[in-house]
C-alpha cells in the first residue's frame, strides 16, 4: 500500500487545509478532480465543508461517486472528514438527497427546543471512543477536536459507531466500516490530536482491527 493520498476535489473546500495536516505528518498528499486519478488511488482522502446537496451533484457531474465506489470495492484506505464523513452515508435530510452508501445510515439535522445551544455546533468538543480502530491508536477518551456542522451522522449499524459526542443529544462523532473510515469533526482543525489520526491513515492498509 502506497504512502501517497489523493484528496478529492469536489469543490467543497478546505482542501488546502487538508493538504498542508498531510504534509505535516510527512504524507504526500496530492489534489484530484479526475475520476480516473481517484479510482486508482492508493488511499483517498474525502473532505469537505459546505451544503450536501450541490457537492453531490458536483461528484456525480464528475464521475467522482463511481470513482469512490471503485476505490472502496478494491479496498483502498478512505477517510472522510466532516461532509465527508456525511455523504458516506446511503442518505442526508441536508436537500433530502441520496449519498454515496458506502456506510448504511442516515444524516440528520440538530433541532434544539433548548435554542441556547446554537447551530450550526462549532468549536472543541470531547469524544468518547466506543471501539477501538487502528486510526485512534493514539486518541483516548475525552481528547477534543474541532467541529463545524449542522447535521450528524447516524450510522444504521451500532458496529459502524466508533466514537460519540454529546452537543444537545449524542451523536457519532466517529464511523466506519471496512476500509472507509470517518470523523464528523476537522481533523486539520484539531491540532495534535488532528494530526495523529491523519498519521495513523498514512500507514493504515484498511483493515479495522
Amino acid at each position: 500500500m502506497g504512502d501517497k493520498a489523493i484528496i478529492v476535489d469536489y469543490d467543497a473546500g478546505n482542501i488546502r487545509s487538508v493538504q498542508r495536516a498531510c504534509e505535516a505528518v510527512g504524507l504526500i498528499a496530492e489534489i484530484s478532480a479526475d475520476a480516473a486519478v481517484v479510482a486508482a488511488a492508493d488511499r483517498i482522502i474525502f473532505p469537505g465543508v459546505g451544503a450536501a446537496h450541490s457537492a453531490i451533484d458536483t461528484l456525480q457531474d464528475r464521475g467522482l461517486d463511481a470513482a469512490l465506489h471503485h476505490a472502496y470495492d478494491r479496498g483502498v484506505p478512505i477517510l472522510g472528514i466532516c461532509l465527508g464523513a456525511q455523504i458516506v452515508l446511503e442518505f442526508t435530510d441536508e436537500g433530502h438527497r441520496d449519498c454515496l452508501g458506502l456506510i448504511e445510515g442516515v444524516c440528520e439535522r440538530f433541532d434544539f427546543v433548548d435554542r441556547a445551544l446554537k447551530v450550526p455546533h462549532i468549536g472543541w468538543n470531547a469524544v468518547d471512543i466506543v471501539r477501538p480502530h487502528p486510526l485512534l491508536r493514539q486518541i483516548r477518551t475525552g481528547d477534543e477536536f474541532y467541529f463545524v456542522h449542522s447535521y450528524y451522522t447516524v450510522p444504521s449499524f451500532e458496529e459502524n459507531v466508533y466514537g460519540l459526542t454529546d452537543y444537545g443529544l449524542q451523536f457519532c462523532s466517529m464511523l466506519g466500516r471496512g476500509n472507509v473510515f470517518a470523523t464528523q469533526f476537522h481533523l486539520e482543525k484539531s491540532g495534535r490530536k488532528g494530526l495523529a489520526v491523519l498519521e495513523e491513515f498514512k500507514t493504515w492498509d484498511g483493515a479495522s482491527c
